[in-house]
């Protein structure tokens, strides 16, 4: 699994005018090309009556799957922008539709470029670029007697925290970096003086918003 990678959180949706013709740019998060293929069709099914619904998108964690399509723009001048702002953006597993209402305007072949471009860029940017960061859930189990100090050290450490369990012991789930996940237990052993029941959990992805 890769350490941290770039997408976008959700389904996005935004609309720009050029020159009389409306292009609405959505994008989404997709885990496979199933889900690419089947957000595709859906955007078609909902805006049948467009002139053009041209997409883009890209999956795998090394980028494996990478399809384009102008649905009947001139070839290169739709679905290739597309996939590049995907490219040029380092977003992964992520799919875009640009969805064009003619204007009775032509916009000729670099004007069409320039606009799919746009109108890829808009529907990221509403989706919401985030980069997902890989984080290995950690618990750790003390005595109350630890756990005011336990708790102040991991703030000053700045370690993401999931739900605690009060039994007859605390038991905080931690979920410090992955790549970060066998110092973390080395200094939480060292700072409970090896009192603490500490196991691995799971890894999972946890967004950053991107600033």
């Amino acid at each position: 699994m890769l350490s941290q990678y770039k997408t976008v959180s959700q389904w996005g949706s935004a609309e720009i005018v050029i020159k009389k013709s409306r292009f609405i740019g959505q994008a989404q998060p997709v885990e496979s090309e199933e889900e690419a293929i089947a957000f595709i069709e859906a955007v078609k099914k909902e805006h049948w009556n467009a002139t053009h619904n041209c997409s883009a998108y890209m999956v795998g964690e090394r980028d494996q799957i990478q399809k384009a399509s102008d649905d009947g723009e001139p070839s290169g001048t739709a679905g290739k922008p597309i996939l590049e702002v995907i490219r040029q953006q380092g977003l992964k597993n992520v799919v875009v539709v640009v969805t064009r209402y003619f204007g009775g305007i032509l916009l000729g072949a670099g004007g069409l470029i320039r606009a799919y471009t746009d109108g890829a860029v808009t529907g990221i940017t509403a989706a919401g670029p985030v980069t997902k960061k890989l984080h290995q859930d950690i618990f750790v189990s003390i005595d109350y007697t630890w756990l005011g100090k336990v708790e102040n050290e991991l703030r000053n450490r700045g370690t993401l925290l999931g739900e605690t369990q009060f039994t007859d012991k605390v038991t905080l789930m931690c979920r410090p970096l992955s790549e970060e996940a066998d110092p973390f237990v080395l200094w939480m052993t060292d700072l409970t003086q090896g009192q603490a029941e500490i196991r691995k959990g799971e890894a999972s992805y946890i967004d950053h918003q991107d600033i």
